[in-house]
């Protein structure tokens, strides 16, 4: 939900208008839609790309995982793995858009580590994924917009934890 719609949801809870505080923040969130678009812009362009270093380098660190035996052993499951990347990829995506982590919690965390668990997928080796994926998102970024992207990334790895 984005800070528009909790401020409003909020303030007509209380049956008031927006506090000078909410409209201030409604304000920064207005101006800051432009770059929350270009990154998002920048992330989807470049999916492929961050996709495929993020597995480059979560596959070198972990060769356990293409191993035999290994959860991402085999063409059919590496390519799952990185749909898993893709997936968390389009979160983050989502979450800078709204300039809110509640698409990322309501669409796809929920639950995560539970259903990774029950499939034996080690889940260090997820948060691996999500963090080369962080790594290679802001090489593409500015400073500026990649610390706003890694806020998400952040946030989905904490999730994971």
């Amino acid at each position: 939900m984005s800070i528009v719609t909790k401020s409003i949801v909020n303030a007509d809870a209380e049956a008031r208008y927006l506090s000078p505080g909410e409209l201030d923040r409604i304000k920064s969130f207005v101006t800051s839609g432009s770059a929350r678009l270009r990154i998002a812009e920048t992330l989807t362009g470049a999916r492929e790309r961050i996709i495929k270093q993020a597995g480059d380098s979560l596959f070198q660190k972990r060769p356990d995982v293409v191993s035999p035996g290994g959860n991402a052993f085999g063409e059919e499951m590496t390519a799952t793995c990185l749909r898993d990347l893709d997936y968390y990829l389009r979160l983050v995506t989502y979450g800078v858009v709204s300039g809110d982590v509640t698409p990322i919690e309501e669409i796809g965390i929920v639950g995560v580590k539970e259903m990774y668990k029950s499939l034996g997928t080690p889940i260090d080796a997820v948060v691996e994924g999500v963090r080369a994926m962080k790594a290679a998102a802001a090489s593409l970024l500015s400073g500026e917009d990649a610390a706003e992207a890694s806020a998400y990334f952040d946030y989905v790895i904490g999730a994971m934890s």
